[in-house]
């Protein structure tokens, strides 16, 4: 007989990669794929990535990483999902004041991590898309891509993500 704690692990991590094939298969700006996507699902992975946030929050003095390597503690898995930058052979036109391919390779990102975060959602797993755990994610090269964003997952009664303390 499955308890509570093991249906909501088993169940979290295989909406965790149900995301992962929802970013995977989100639309591609000229069809390139520059998504790139990992799920961290066993407790020694996600307190490691919880500790580099709260050991960055000191070196850098930015307190929200601090608040949350809290919430990714109390995470039942991470999906981390990147984008790696890549030629989308667009040049941009006068006046645009940005390299359109760059824009269109973090718009892919930005799509991605969208469709990942409705699926979760469908699924009623809380979530929150991080830029904060992304960030952290790289450093520790926990996954190859130029640009990462981390959507942590939790199914309580109470979602995690929200009601959060204010950083001061």
């Amino acid at each position: 007989m499955e308890g509570r704690e093991e249906i909501v692990k088993e169940s979290v991590t295989h909406v965790a990669r149900l995301m992962a094939l929802s970013a995977i298969t989100a639309p591609k700006a000229r069809g390139v794929d520059n998504v790139v996507v990992a799920v961290l699902k066993d407790r020694a992975e996600i307190e490691k990535l919880a500790e580099a946030m709260e050991k960055m929050a000191e070196q850098m003095s930015h307190l929200p990483l601090k608040r949350d390597a809290d919430n990714i503690r109390r995470s039942t898995a991470v999906v981390l999902i990147g984008c790696k930058i890549k030629d989308i052979n667009l040049k941009s036109p006068p006046g645009f004041p940005y390299d359109l391919n760059f824009v269109l390779n973090v718009l892919n990102l930005g799509i991605a991590a969208g469709s990942a975060a409705k699926t979760a959602s469908l699924h009623n797993v809380d979530n929150r898309v991080m830029f904060t755990a992304g960030f952290a994610a790289q450093v520790l090269k926990l996954i190859d891509a130029d640009l990462v964003l981390a959507i942590p997952l939790s199914a309580t009664s109470k979602n995690i993500y929200f009601d959060r303390p204010a950083v001061k």
